[in-house]
């Protein structure tokens, strides 16, 4: 089932909810459709647009939010699904400081990888194999981060997640699928050790 941006009456993003949930909310007047997917759902007495974003009409008070949680999810979203290593498909998670070499597992330390340039480095440092990362690994920071960690995208959310969050966490937003590995963010191709 598709997923609806949910903006606080501030246009502030709140999250992310069900179709159903988002219809329901419009309906009981809580809520006022800012995008449609122009897809017409129906009733026995009303039809209505589908959203794809709503804003509440009474401002919501959230507490403070803490960090961005380290989720795969999330991780995998950072780094556009692709391999920092080599811009392959991302299919792991891999410690840049290996955690048998007392590295953490944090955002700083973490990053996306395919399984082959997982299993090459192992439990080593990048100087060992002389590879270099061209984009260093950070924890993602801005409101945008809380709905892009949820996996789901619509390009349509992006005017409105803009103002929290930057240009480039926001790419792959613009398709509603991940980075593709052309992207200027990926390495070149792997070492000739991967491709030999």
């Amino acid at each position: 089932m598709p997923h609806v941006l949910v903006l606080n009456a501030s246009y502030e993003p709140l999250g992310v909810v069900s179709l159903r949930r988002a219809l329901v909310l419009v309906l009981d007047k809580k809520a006022v459709s800012l995008e449609d997917t122009g897809v017409l759902m129906h009733s026995a007495t009303t039809a209505i647009s589908a959203p794809s974003v709503v804003r509440l009409t009474r401002f919501v008070r959230i507490p403070f939010r803490g960090p961005v949680p380290l989720t795969r999810r999330a991780l995998f979203a950072r780094d556009g699904g692709r391999c920092v290593y080599c811009g392959g498909v991302a299919t792991s998670v891999d410690h840049v400081v290996p955690r048998s070499r007392g590295g953490q597992h944090a955002w700083d330390n973490v990053v996306a990888a395919c399984r082959r340039c997982n299993h090459v480095k192992a439990d080593r440092h990048l100087a060992d194999l002389g590879w270099r990362m061209k984009r260093q690994p950070a924890p993602p920071t801005g409101l945008a981060w809380r709905i892009i960690g949820t996996g789901h995208r619509d390009p349509r959310w992006r005017p409105y997640l803009e103002p929290y969050g930057t240009a480039e966490e926001l790419a792959h937003l613009a398709s509603g699928r991940a980075m593709s590995h052309h992207h200027p963010d990926f390495p070149p191709p792997a070492p000739a050790e991967l491709t030999a």
